[in-house]
């Protein structure tokens, strides 16, 4: 037998840790993403602070640097997921939350706006705290209930993208902008302690040797379910954020009093959010019951539905509840891609294929908002929903015709 076979043979159901973990990383995940997100409402601010004045250089700048974390994390991901399969999944939470205290604590401490953008890119480079939570709860909860544990984490995950920005409005009138940045600091130096001294994970030399000899992508068997998910994931963050660049714009068409329409604007985004936070432990737990590619399929299917009729709204009020029937349907879908992941690789592989998971996400949330402004200005708003719809449902299909026909296997 080979190492990866040996392994599997005498892999555990899961951490006698798992649920101890699971809130852990849950907290953490929440922490990080919340500092990682409060700098949104001020960030043109700032970038007005370090020295730029021209009002077109402000957005420009205020871009890149906002976008530099992603790139940056896109790149490393898969890195970081293959060190964490050779010396652990802890050592490299450990890692994330100690590199990002370090950097978005000197960020309240820049001079001029490159120095703001290097710094945004350090974080990229260093963190993946919530990406690397996914890895550890993926390989340590049973399979089982790994849908329903990714779920809870997706939920920790997703309202601390509500909250950071909320934080961030709130904050700077108070402690300042740089002060803003050093609390945020401090918040992910205690994820950073829970995480050193409240996290247990087993050593395993067997998964050590096997994460070694494997080569990660060459150790899967059966490789169609992967790259389903790497697919799925991707046209996940497309979906979600292709409509970004032209909500406000949209919204404007349908509200009467102009002082409205960034109020609006700003409800019609959370409301896909709040559906996804209600709704990804529920059908993570659907999807440990009736199968993961099921809700999959379904999911997909229900999302491009649903945004036909988002292309045809006439007052504001319609355009959110779809929001938030849209969120709710796509709620479950990052659980179960590293559910299915977590199915279909070897435990020594588990981590360089879900970091590979995450830098096909990054791509789709960076395509998105590109392409979805591009056709918005050029064809028209209605173009994006109605484009996405058709995206959503052809892979749903996608995703139902190349699902495992065995029962077992398909989760």
């Amino acid at each position: 037998m080979t190492d990866t076979q040996l392994e599997a043979a005498s892999a555990r159901p899961g951490s006698i840790y798992w649920k101890r973990n699971l809130v852990i990383s849950l907290i953490g995940s929440f922490t990080t993403i919340v500092a990682m997100t409060l700098l949104l409402p001020f960030l043109p601010l700032y970038v007005e602070e370090l020295g730029v004045s021209d009002h077109a250089a402000i957005v420009q700048w205020s871009g890149i640097a906002y976008g530099a974390t992603f790139f940056a994390a896109a790149l490393v991901a898969p890195l970081w997921g293959r060190l964490g399969d050779i010396y652990g999944r802890k050592l490299m939470l450990v890692r994330a939350s100690l590199g990002m205290t370090v950097a978005i604590a000197l960020m309240g401490m820049a001079g001029n706006v490159w120095q703001l953008v290097a710094l945004r890119l350090f974080v990229g480079l260093a963190g993946g705290y919530s990406s690397g939570s996914m890895v550890l709860v993926a390989t340590q909860t049973p399979k089982d209930r790994s849908a329903w544990a990714l779920g809870v984490l997706s939920s920790g995950i997703m309202a601390g993208n509500l909250v950071g920005p909320l934080l961030g409005g709130a904050l700077p009138p108070i402690i300042g902008i740089r002060g803003t940045f050093l609390a945020a600091g401090g918040m992910i130096f205690l994820a950073f302690l829970a995480t050193a001294l409240l996290i247990k994970e087993e050593k395993s030399p067997a998964r050590k040797q096997a994460a070694k000899a494997s080569g990660g992508w060459k150790s899967i068997a059966d490789k169609r379910p992967v790259v389903a998910m790497l697919a799925t994931g991707m046209l996940l963050m497309f979906a979600n954020m292709s409509i970004e660049p032209i909500i406000t714009v949209y919204v404007a068409q349908l509200v009467a009093v102009e002082a409205q329409v960034t109020i609006v604007s700003g409800v019609v985004m959370s409301a896909a959010a709040l559906g996804s936070i209600l709704s990804a432990s529920w059908l993570g737990k659907l999807a440990d019951r009736i199968g993961h590619w099921p809700v999959i399929s379904g999911a997909l299917a229900v999302a491009g539905l649903l945004l036909i009729p988002q292309a045809f709204v006439t007052s504001s009020w319609q355009l959110i509840i779809l929001r938030f029937l849209m969120g709710a349907a796509l709620g479950g879908l990052l659980p179960c891609i590293a559910a299915v992941i977590r199915h279909s690789v070897p435990d020594s592989a588990a981590g360089s294929i879900l970091g590979l998971s995450i830098s096909s996400q990054y791509v789709g949330q960076v395509a998105g908002p590109i392409l979805g402004g591009f056709v918005g200005g050029h064809i028209g708003m209605r173009a994006v929903f109605l484009g996405t719809s058709v995206l959503l449902v052809a892979g749903a299909a996608y995703a139902w015709v190349v699902r495992p026909r065995d029962r077992q296997t398909s989760g």
